[in-house]
């Protein structure tokens, strides 16, 4: 039976996620966007209840596609709010439309939103000493820095932990245990440098 990172072990659709997804290097920029609006639909919930939804928030939000999102209006939010097994939050609705438009300003400037936040690394994931032997903060000084530039930017719900938590999805940090058998996986082919701690809360 292979290893596994223990925070996937709950049902198969976490460890499908896990498998397949989660730390693989991303740069589709759709898939970005879904990622990171599912950080902002989670802020106070689980995780496991935002993979449970994914299906719902795919509906809701027209495949995650963030030129049709960003033309929402109140008949959008109204159809969203009535949509059976969404999570009923205006706020979060109304933040990814927001930040649906705030991406399009990041792809005119950068060409893609993907350029923008791996422009962050130098287009290489980060290994930080200690994380493959389960030592995970909530955030870091990297999530920090770039939590700071999105909101800057105009982008909300971008705290330091959510962007923490997309960098370990997007593959930015490959936080993946060691005796993971994604570990490696995804590292395969993929430029990476190990870091020391960087202001790790």
């Amino acid at each position: 039976m292979a290893e596994r990172c223990s925070w996937c072990l709950g049902n198969d659709k976490m460890i499908r996620y896990h498998d397949e997804e989660w730390g693989v290097a991303l740069y589709d920029d759709q898939k970005q966007f879904e990622f990171l609006m599912m950080e902002v639909m989670q802020c106070g919930l689980s995780w496991e209840l935002m993979i449970k939804k994914r299906e719902i928030f795919r509906t809701c939000f027209d495949g995650f596609d963030f030129n049709k999102v960003a033309s929402y209006g109140e008949p959008d939010i109204e159809r969203i709010m009535n949509t059976e097994g969404m999570i009923r939050s205006r706020r979060k609705i109304e933040a990814v439309i927001h930040n649906a438009c705030r991406f399009q300003e990041i792809i005119r400037e950068f060409g893609s939103f993907s350029a923008y936040l791996w422009g962050f690394t130098k287009g290489r994931t980060y290994l930080y000493m200690g994380h493959q032997k389960g030592k995970l903060p909530a955030k870091n000084g990297l999530s920090e820095r770039i939590s700071k530039d999105m909101k800057k930017r105009g982008l909300k719900f971008m705290g330091a932990v959510t962007v923490y938590s997309h960098l370990q999805a997007c593959g930015i940090i490959n936080d993946h245990r060691e005796d993971c058998f994604r570990y490696h996986e995804v590292m395969a082919g993929h430029v990476a440098v190990r870091k020391r701690r960087d202001n790790e809360s």
